[in-house]
């Protein structure tokens, strides 16, 4: 069924098969394979309000408990999805990596910040840092300067890390998936990925306790040492503390992309991933995002008064 070029898909659970992924341990060495929830066995329709119009280009919402589709547009067409790519960042550095590791920061980490014109944690040459700390930097404020740091030292080297997410990319089956550099940046290459690809890669994600710890962080401190200056870092996802149950994900801007958000939350016992790809506006994203979250809740609500009544 088609309404405006999007494509629902809202289905009742009356005997659900679930299947998750197992959590990754943030210790653990190599990639978890990604694991598709076990197909219903029963389907009804639930009752629902028109789904809510979302003008950017591509966008993807499911609830990877129960497999449902609440949502599809576009969602397998390959983009640049800009910052978005530092989440496999994030994935693949805690697989080589321990968080109390401890990295020095040098010139050409400010240096690449700088010049590409992005987004910085506002590091300097010669601070060191937990990669915990740079974490929390690549991820709140979108820091290029921390990324190319973790990037450099666990690659070792941008090619080689690189190589390291698309191999990652490859074992979790995002088909759609290319990755060009470690930050989504346009030079040399920003790679590409889909809606879809990028939703799935949340819900991993989101199952490592220190990555869903980071992702859902308003605001975090480094308090000034002897290594490293004091830090402030918030976070540019707009939903947390707003919209209700929300896990952050990340946020992503280029020309190129546009404005791109990947987001999630536990509503009623269901957990909704969700990204939008390509708006053209910075705010709107968040409130399209807001929406379909409250429209997709209302869905799992639906469904559980169905499964009640029978």
């Amino acid at each position: 069924m088609q309404t405006g070029g999007i494509r629902l898909i809202v289905c009742a659970t009356l005997a659900t098969l679930v299947t998750g992924l197992a959590t990754p341990a943030h210790a653990e060495r190599g990639t978890r394979q990604l694991v598709q929830p076990a197909a219903q066995q029963f389907v009804r329709p639930a009752a629902h309000r028109a789904v809510p119009a979302v003008p950017a280009r591509a966008a993807y919402l499911f609830d990877p408990g129960t497999g449902t589709v609440h949502l599809s547009k576009q969602a397998t067409r390959r983009m640049p999805v800009a910052s978005l790519t530092k989440v496999m960042t994030a994935y693949v550095v805690l697989r080589e990596a321990g968080l109390n590791d401890i990295v020095t920061v040098n010139a050409g980490d400010v240096r690449h910040a700088a010049t590409n014109d992005a987004t910085a944690a506002a590091l300097r040459a010669g601070e060191r840092l937990t990669v915990r700390e740079l974490l929390y930097g690549a991820m709140l404020p979108s820091g290029a300067d921390a990324t190319h740091a973790l990037a450099r030292v666990y690659g070792p080297g941008e090619s080689r890390f690189v190589a390291k997410m698309n191999a990652a990319a490859r074992s979790l089956g995002l088909t759609g998936t290319r990755y060009g550099n470690s930050d989504g940046l346009p030079k040399p290459s920003p790679g590409y990925s889909t809606a879809q690809d990028q939703a799935r890669l949340a819900d991993v994600v989101l199952r490592d306790p220190v990555l869903r710890t980071i992702a859902s962080t308003r605001r975090y401190v480094v308090r000034k040492s002897k290594v490293h200056r004091a830090h402030v870092w918030t976070n540019t996802n707009k939903l947390l503390g707003e919209a209700p149950g929300a896990l952050g994900v990340k946020t992503g801007y280029t020309r190129a992309a546009g404005y791109c958000l990947s987001f999630a939350a536990d509503r009623d016992g269901h957990r909704l991933i969700g990204v939008i790809l390509g708006d053209t506006r910075a705010d709107r994203r968040f409130q399209t995002a807001g929406r379909l979250l409250d429209w997709a809740g209302d869905q799992v609500a639906s469904e559980a008064d169905i499964t009640e009544d029978l």
